[in-house]
């Protein structure tokens, strides 16, 4: 992923998810030590996934596939490049959480034989919304 890809990542997160990353976030983590890439289809994008580093184990941040390309396997490619780039990379693990509402997700993760760690209550707090919601987080 490069700076010229953030404004199709951003319309792609956007189409996906209710409260969505912010540009300015997917800017900054193309400048940074971040992982950034992102899945093309003739020259379109169609996803993209966002790892970070620390001594020796990567943490999942982003993965998303537009809506109208999933199902495809798409998703399936980017998580096991995602995690065969950190592994090249001396990272031992892998976290990520996932929204336990989001089915696709876990039944990729399973697939592909991710380890579940734990269940998690979490609470989200949105600035835009002024208001709390809990919803519930498996880590893998």
């Amino acid at each position: 992923m490069t700076s010229d890809d953030v404004n199709s990542v951003f319309t792609i997160e956007k189409k996906s998810y209710p409260f969505p990353w912010s540009k300015s976030l997917f800017e900054a983590a193309v400048l940074s030590t971040k992982y950034c890439t992102v899945a093309e289809l003739d020259g379109v994008i169609v996803g993209y996934g966002i790892i970070s580093f620390v001594v020796g184990e990567a943490e999942l941040l982003n993965l998303c596939v537009d809506p109208d390309f999933q199902g495809k396997g798409i998703a399936n490619e980017l998580l096991t490049h995602l995690l065969d780039y950190a592994a090249n990379l001396d990272n031992h693990e892998m976290f990520l959480e996932v929204r336990v509402s989001n089915a696709a997700a876990i039944h990729l993760y399973e697939k592909l034989a991710l380890t579940k760690l734990a269940d998690v209550k979490l609470l989200s707090y949105s600035r835009r919304k002024r208001r709390c919601d809990s919803n519930g987080s498996a880590s893998f």
